[in-house]
């Protein structure tokens, strides 16, 4: 888990920026409201969403290519493209009588799902709040409130007890490097990670409004952070042999603390990648961990 090497990154505009400006409701519809006859038609373009869906015990006509496990009662259902780039003409094809993507992607995505005539709805996996949030929404919605109250139940008495096993103990201050195919971009606590850190009880070195911000080494090393944790929202082992070459090659990084002391942590982007999911428990712990290893 622990590795202490990245290669040189080339930042540039990211074509992901548009994840940045996100809508701030939990479940938003950009089909006005009618009654529908029969079994709902649900497609989901998002891995964090089927698993989700799963749990509220709803069916799918369609589901995301992606590298994220998604559920097993989902294996045989139609694939309808990459979570970005659907593709539309499957999503049409398929006559949903929902389509259910992150709405960090509604700019990108509903121009599109209007286009071609079909009802969508924008669910908010900027951080766990918005998560349940979103859960408790889509759980009235679909006649899934048992389901959906568990759920929430689950989530409430955990963070209850996480709240007080971290109370009271030094904040540790940390710089999160998120990572894509030749850059890398440092997370806020405005990211999912970020407020994943912040739950923890971890200081974030930048406090910015914006969830990614480009990189400027010498001004990273001013801030002098106690950890390092660096994580990727695609191709993670491309990623990390890049974390890997950057941090062995760049000479700057020996300058840092946590690199002198051994304190750079590497992270799953099954659990701690863009969009809030059903794994926050196994990653608060990890961070729990990693946070307070030395008290």
């Amino acid at each position: 888990m622990r590795r202490r090497h990245m290669r040189k990154s080339i930042i540039g505009v990211l074509c992901m920026a548009v994840l940045l400006a996100a809508n701030a409701c939990a479940v938003r519809s950009s089909a006005p409201v009618t009654e529908q006859t029969g079994e709902p038609r649900i497609i989901s373009t998002s891995a964090p969403l089927c698993t989700i869906l799963d749990k509220l015990d709803l069916d799918l006509v369609g589901i995301p290519d992606t590298a994220f496990a998604i559920p097993e009662r989902y294996k045989n259902v139609k694939i309808v493209g990459a979570p970005m780039t659907p593709d539309f003409e499957i999503v049409k094809a398929l006559n949903p009588t929902d389509v259910l993507s992150p709405n960090a992607l509604q700019q990108d995505l509903q121009p599109h799902y209007q286009r071609i005539g079909v009802p969508s709805t924008f669910v908010n996996l900027l951080s766990l709040d918005g998560m349940f949030r979103s859960i408790d929404g889509l759980g009235k919605k679909y006649d899934r409130q048992k389901q959906a109250d568990a759920l929430i139940s689950e989530y409430r008495t955990f963070m209850d007890a996480y709240a007080s096993s971290v109370q009271g103990k030094d904040k540790p201050s940390v710089l999160i490097l998120f990572g894509l195919p030749g850059m890398y971009m440092i997370a806020t606590e405005h990211s999912y990670v970020g407020s994943l850190v912040k739950l923890a009880g971890g200081v974030n070195v930048f406090d910015d409004p914006e969830a990614l911000l480009s990189v400027n080494t010498e001004e990273l090393i001013k801030r002098d952070p106690d950890i390092i944790l660096r994580t990727s929202h695609a191709l993670p082992e491309a990623v990390m042999a890049a974390f890997e070459q950057e941090f062995r090659d760049n000479d700057i990084w020996r300058h840092f603390r946590a690199v002198q002391e051994e304190r750079v942590f590497d992270l799953s982007n099954q659990i701690f990648g863009m969009s809030a999911n059903l794994n926050y428990q196994e990653g608060l712990n990890q961070l729990r961990e990693i946070l307070y290893e030395q008290d």
